[in-house]
C-alpha cells in the first residue's frame, strides 16, 4: 500500500518524514470518499501499526521535538530538530517500565512517569516511578530511589526555570496519605519534605512560587478542601456543599501567589461543570469564565496563569478560545488543514506560543502531525501518523441516540461498512472500558475501522455511568455493572435491529478491559441474543479484581470503588463470568497479555480453567509480554489477527470468500511478510 495524501512525502529520516513548507492560507487537497464499491480488505497489519510518532512534545524554547518510539518492547525517546528533521539524540528507558507520560523540565531535560512491576520476596508490586532524563547526554535517573514510595506519585508543580519539582507521594510504604516533597531536578540533587501528610488529603495543589496551599480528599461522603493563603498559616478545612460525590473535586486549579483568587474547573450555579474564577479562601465562584450549556468542561489551557482556552467534548473534542486573535488563527489553520472535515488537536506549544505541534485528522483519518511557526505563518508536515493506511477507504462514524428500557437516553456511535447496503448487516456491539467516567467519542479507532472494513456495522454505546453526560447519568451506573450497564448494550442491539441495520442472528460483542468483561458476560447472560464474544484483557471475577485493586488504594478509595461496582448489597458472583463459566454455550475469544498491570493475567487463567468443562470452551490467545493496552505492533497484530479469524469462523462477513474460507487480504508489498500469528499464539489451556 502507498501514502495517499496530496502533501505526503517520500523520504524518511530515522522515522521522521522530511518536511515540506505549507502556507497557512493554502488549503490542503481534500480526499473525497470512495465510490459505493466495496473497498479492498485492508490487512490487519495496517491497523495494528504504531504511529510513526507518538506523544510528540515541543521543548520549552520550541527548537526541539521529543517523541516516543518502541524498540522491541522498550520505550525509547527520540529528540529531533523540527525544522531540519535531524535526529539529535535517542534515549532508552529502564527495562520493565512503560512510559505513561512525560514533560520537558527545560530544553535539555525531561521528567518521565513510568509504570512497571517490582518484586520483593515472593510478591510483585505495581509501581509508578518518576525519572529525570537528559537524552542528549544519555543520562537517566530515578527521581525517587525507593520504588514503593513513588507508587502514587503526583507531580504537584514544576518550576518554570526547571530547578525543582513538587511531588506528592507516601513517605513510607504503609502510609495512608501522601506528603509533598521538593526535589532538586539538577544532577545529584536531593529531596526534602515541604508538606507532611494530612489525614484525608489525597491530592495537593501549589502556587507558582512552590507554596503548597490546597489539599483535597473525599471522606465520609463529602469532598473536603484544606486551604491556606500562604505557608505561614495553618490549613483551614472546609467541606464542599454537595455530598456523596467524590467527582466533586476542584480540577484545573490555578493558584496565584499572594492572592486567594485564581481559577478552577468546578460545578457552577447551573449545575454544569465549567471554568470558574474562584475564591479559594471561601470556596465560592466569583465569576463563570466559561460554561457550555450541554457539556462539562474537560480542561483548560493557561498562559502565564490566565486562561487561554477551554476544552469540552460533545461528540468530538472541542476548543473554545478566549482571545479573538487566537480564534481567528485557529479557524484559518482549520481551513488550511481540511476545513470542517478535519479536527485539530494542539499537542504542544513553546513557552512563547510562537511554535505549535498540531495533529489534523478525524474519526476516519489517523491524521498528520504539523509544526506551525507563528512568526513566519508557515506550516511544515512532520509526519503522517499512519502513512501506510489508506484513510480514503475508511468509514466515518456517526452519532446515534436511542432510549433504554428504563427511559434513559443513551448516546453512542455507529460505523457502517463502505459500499454495502445498510440493511441486515452483521453487527458488532463494542462497549468501552472503564466503566465509570470513560466514554467513546468521534475519534479514530483501529478496531472499529478494521471491523467496518470487513463488512460489519459497529455500534459503540456510551452506557450509563459513562463520563461527559452529567452527574445524573453517571450515577445511573452505580451498582449496575453487569446489570443496567449490560441492559444498555442489549438495548443498543435492539435499536440497530429495529432500524433494519442489523441482522439479529449475526450480532457479536467485542471489547477490551471493562468492554472485554461486558463481551463475555453478554454471551453468558443472554446467549439467545449474541452469536459470539471477543474479550481483550477483560475482568472475569469481580471479587478477585477488587482484592487486587485494594493493594493500590486508600481505605476510603477502596470503599468508594467497591460501592460503585457493588451498589446496594449486590452479589458480584452473580455477574462474574468465571463463576458461571461452566454454562458457556457460545464461542468466546479469550485474550490477555502476560504483563497486564491493570487487569492481572490471573483473570484470564481463572476463566480458562473454570470453562474447561463448558459446552463450548473459549478460544485462547496469550500475548506474551503485552500489557493492558498495546504498545507494540506485533502484540496488537496478534490480537487483531486472532479477532479477524475468530469472527470469520463464528460471525463471517466480507473476510470470508465464496467457499466459506478466510480470505487473506491481498497486499503485494507485504504478502511475503504476512503470517496469521493467531495460529502461533493460540495457547494450550492453562
Amino acid at each position: 500500500m502507498t501514502i495517499h495524501r496530496a502533501a505526503a512525502l517520500i523520504a524518511t529520516i530515522l522515522g521522521l518524514l522530511l518536511f515540506q513548507p505549507l502556507g497557512v492560507s493554502e488549503a490542503l487537497a481534500q480526499n473525497a470518499q470512495s465510490s459505493e464499491a466495496k473497498p479492498p480488505i485492508i490487512p490487519a497489519r495496517y491497523f495494528a501499526a504504531r504511529p510513526i510518532i507518538t506523544n510528540a512534545t515541543l521543548s520549552p524554547d520550541g527548537r526541539k521535538i521529543a517523541f516516543l518510539k518502541d524498540d522491541s518492547g522498550v520505550a525509547q525517546f527520540i529528540i529531533a530538530d523540527p525544522v531540519s528533521g535531524a535526529t539529535l539524540a535517542t534515549q532508552f528507558m529502564p527495562e520493565g517500565f512503560d512510559v505513561i507520560g512525560y514533560s520537558w523540565i527545560d530544553s535539555a531535560r525531561i521528567l518521565v512517569a513510568g509504570i512497571g512491576i517490582v518484586r520483593k520476596d515472593r510478591y510483585r508490586y505495581r509501581v509508578r516511578k518518576l525519572f529525570v532524563a537528559m537524552p542528549e547526554a544519555n543520562y537517566v535517573r530515578a527521581l525517587i530511589d525507593d520504588p514503593f514510595l513513588s507508587s502514587s506519585a503526583q507531580v504537584v508543580r514544576m518550576d518554570e526555570e526547571g530547578d525543582w519539582a513538587l511531588v506528592a507521594h507516601k513517605h513510607r510504604q504503609n502510609a495512608k496519605f501522601p506528603s509533598v516533597y521538593r526535589y532538586d531536578l539538577r544532577a545529584g540533587g536531593s529531596g526534602v519534605m515541604v508538606q507532611p501528610m494530612i489525614e484525608g488529603v489525597t491530592y495537593w495543589s501549589a502556587d507558582e512560587a512552590g507554596v503548597v496551599r490546597l489539599g483535597q480528599g473525599f471522606r465520609k461522603g463529602r469532598v473536603h478542601v484544606w486551604y491556606r493563603s500562604d505557608d505561614r498559616l495553618a490549613f483551614d478545612k472546609q467541606s464542599v456543599a454537595k455530598p456523596g460525590r467524590e467527582e466533586g473535586f476542584l480540577t484545573g486549579v490555578q493558584l496565584r501567589a499572594g492572592s486567594d483568587t485564581g481559577y478552577a474547573i468546578t460545578e457552577g450555579a447551573s449545575g454544569r461543570v465549567g471554568l470558574q474564577k474562584y475564591d479559594f479562601a471561601n470556596l465560592v465562584s466569583l465569576q463563570t469564565v466559561y460554561e457550555n450549556p450541554g457539556w462539562d468542561v474537560d480542561g483548560v489551557w493557561y498562559d502565564e496563569g490566565e486562561p487561554k482556552a477551554a476544552f469540552f467534548t460533545d461528540d468530538a473534542s472541542q476548543i473554545v478560545w478566549f482571545d479573538k486573535g487566537d480564534l481567528a488563527l485557529h479557524n484559518e489553520l482549520k481551513s488550511a488543514l481540511g476545513g470542517e472535515a478535519s479536527h485539530l488537536v494542539y499537542r504542544s506549544v513553546s513557552d512563547d506560543d510562537q511554535r505549535r505541534l498540531i495533529v489534523a485528522g478525524n474519526a476516519s483519518d489517523p491524521g498528520i502531525l504539523y509544526f506551525f511557526d507563528r512568526a513566519s505563518l508557515t506550516m511544515k508536515e512532520l509526519a503522517e501518523l499512519r502513512p501506510a493506511l489508506d484513510f480514503t477507504q475508511l468509514s466515518m462514524p456517526q452519532p446515534i441516540r436511542y432510549t433504554a428500557r428504563d427511559g434513559s437516553l443513551i448516546q453512542g456511535y455507529l460505523t457502517l461498512p463502505r459500499g454495502r447496503e445498510p440493511r441486515n448487516l452483521p453487527l458488532i456491539v463494542m462497549p468501552h472500558g472503564g466503566p465509570f467516567g470513560v466514554r467513546d467519542a468521534l475519534r479514530y479507532h483501529d478496531w472499529v475501522q478494521l471491523l467496518a472494513n470487513r463488512g460489519y456495522a459497529v455500534l459503540q454505546p456510551n452506557f450509563r455511568g459513562s463520563g461527559g453526560y452529567g452527574d445524573a447519568f453517571y450515577d445511573l451506573g452505580r451498582g449496575q455493572v453487569g446489570r443496567g450497564m449490560q441492559d444498555d448494550l442489549d438495548d443498543a442491539m435492539d435499536w440497530a435491529v429495529a432500524q433494519g441495520l442489523a441482522d439479529p442472528a449475526r450480532v457479536c460483542l467485542v471489547g477490551g478491559s471493562y468492554g472485554g468483561y461486558a463481551a463475555i458476560w453478554g454471551v453468558l447472560r443472554n446467549p439467545e441474543r449474541y452469536r459470539c464474544a471477543a474479550s481483550w484483557a477483560g475482568v472475569t471475577d469481580w471479587d478477585r479484581m477488587l482484592r487486587f485493586d485494594r493493594k493500590y488504594l486508600t481505605r476510603d478509595a477502596k470503599r468508594r470503588w467497591q460501592a460503585k461496582i457493588e451498589g446496594e448489597g449486590a452479589d458480584l458472583a452473580q455477574v462474574s463470568p468465571m463463576r458461571l463459566a461452566q454454562r458457556l454455550s457460545k464461542p468466546v475469544l479469550l485474550a490477555h497479555g502476560t504483563r497486564d498491570n491493570n487487569v492481572p493475567f490471573s483473570q484470564f487463567e481463572q476463566m480458562a480453567k473454570a470453562a474447561e468443562d463448558a459446552p463450548v470452551t473459549p478460544t485462547q490467545l496469550i500475548v506474551h509480554g503485552a500489557g493492558h493496552s498495546f504498545t507494540t505492533e506485533r502484540h496488537h497484530l496478534q490480537w487483531l489477527d486472532a479477532l479477524d479469524l475468530f469472527l470469520a469462523e463464528h460471525n463471517p462477513a466480507d473476510q470470508v470468500d465464496e467457499t466459506g474460507a478466510f480470505r487473506k487480504p491481498e497486499d503485494p508489498e507485504l504478502d511475503a511478510m504476512f503470517t496469521p500469528l493467531f495460529a502461533e499464539e493460540r495457547s494450550a489451556k492453562p
